[in-house]
């Protein structure tokens, strides 16, 4: 039981496996400790906060959308599975924010990239941790 942000009591539910408590100076709610990979993908896809990605552009090049409503710290991976993005590129789909700065989607050319992108801002938007 805690105080949300009303201070009205609460009773907060059992987190899942691979979650911690975090509070946001309001409230307190789980989160997910670390990258959760996901299953190879071979087709466009939107991701999801907190979760990495193994992209195979073997058969044909295809977009990795960012998520829709990204929060500060919001952060994806995203790796090239089997060293195809030299010929078969993958294209982050920017879903209405800045990446980098910049108000374009990101085209990964480089054979065996592996990237993560984390949500700064709007002024901002995604940030790549390595360059």
């Amino acid at each position: 039981i805690y105080g949300d942000s009303s201070g009205d009591p609460a009773a907060l539910a059992v987190g899942s496996a691979g979650t911690f408590l975090k509070h946001d100076g309001t409230d307190v709610s789980w989160a997910n400790a670390g990258v959760s990979y996901q299953a190879v993908v071979t087709g466009a896809t939107t991701m999801v906060a907190g979760r990495g990605y193994f992209v195979n552009t073997t058969s044909s090049a295809f977009t990795m959308t960012l998520p829709a409503s990204p929060s500060l710290g919001d952060a994806v991976r995203i790796i090239d599975y089997a060293g195809t993005f030299d010929s078969n590129t993958c294209t982050i789909g920017r879903n209405s924010q800045k990446i980098a700065g910049a108000s374009a989607d990101m085209t990964v050319t480089t054979e065996r990239a592996g990237l993560t992108l984390v949500f700064t801002d709007s002024t901002q938007g995604w940030l790549l941790v390595e360059k």
